[in-house]
């Protein structure tokens, strides 16, 4: 399923988010430019590499933030950048500007801390957005939960498009994370090169943690719980 976008309107520009994509492209760019040999020490280096954290320099812990704003492929860049997009600037619309960026922060924090718990041992460096981004959608999930996903599904190769239900939609998404996740935890190495428990745990803090940050009803979408438009 590829979601093309939702039906939520935001009532500002999403600055932050907008920033926030705006970097990632282009530390990827950078990356991008190096030769290979230069891109997998910039991975050692700034990645988050679990086994590091514990028995490194206190330092080390500075790669929990840098591994956010790094990507492996144009694929994994496109692919966070784009649920980022669709979903961050309705969230960032209820938190405010400052409170996003702190919650989008804290969020990739609890997601690769979950990750380290998960895999102690690893010497694989972990980057990508995807667990901050989880966040984001965990956060989604809570506030606009009957907003509607216009999807695009592929049957026999031809395109369908559906409005699936943000509550759906977002619920599947974290139940095959978590499902990934517990079969990771009984495989050897690193199952699929995909760091699950961090979505896992990026989603669980967005919907614990949202109405810490978000804002209260406002105007005319008081009527509405979950500030979803009717027509």
């Amino acid at each position: 399923m590829l979601p093309l976008r939702d039906t939520i309107r935001s009532e500002s520009f999403p600055i932050v988010n907008t920033l926030l994509i705006t970097l990632n492209v282009l530390v990827f760019l950078f990356e991008a430019a190096l030769e290979p040999a230069q891109f997998e020490t910039l991975l050692r280096v700034f990645g988050l590499v679990p086994a590091r954290l514990f028995l490194g320099r206190p330092t080390v812990w500075i790669t929990i933030f840098t591994s956010m704003f790094m990507h492996g492929s144009w694929i994994h860049l496109i692919s966070n950048m784009w649920a980022l997009y669709l979903f961050g600037d309705n969230v960032e619309d209820r938190m405010g500007s400052f409170r996003y960026l702190i919650f989008y922060l804290l969020s990739g924090v609890f997601a690769a801390l979950t990750q380290v718990f998960f895999s102690p041992a690893s010497r694989v460096p972990t980057v990508g957005a995807s667990g901050a981004i989880a966040g984001v959608l965990g956060a989604y999930f809570v506030l606009f939960p009957t907003a509607r996903v216009i999807t695009l599904i592929p049957v026999f190769f031809l395109p369908w498009f559906v409005e699936i239900s943000a509550y759906f939609y977002l619920g599947f998404w974290f139940l095959s994370q978590l499902w990934s996740g517990l079969l990771s935890l009984g495989a050897r190495g690193d199952f699929g090169g995909i760091a699950w428990w961090a979505h896992v745990g990026g989603f669980v803090f967005g919907m614990l943690m949202v109405h810490l940050f978000a804002r209260p009803y406002r105007r005319h979408r008081q009527a509405y719980v979950d500030e979803y438009y009717p027509w």
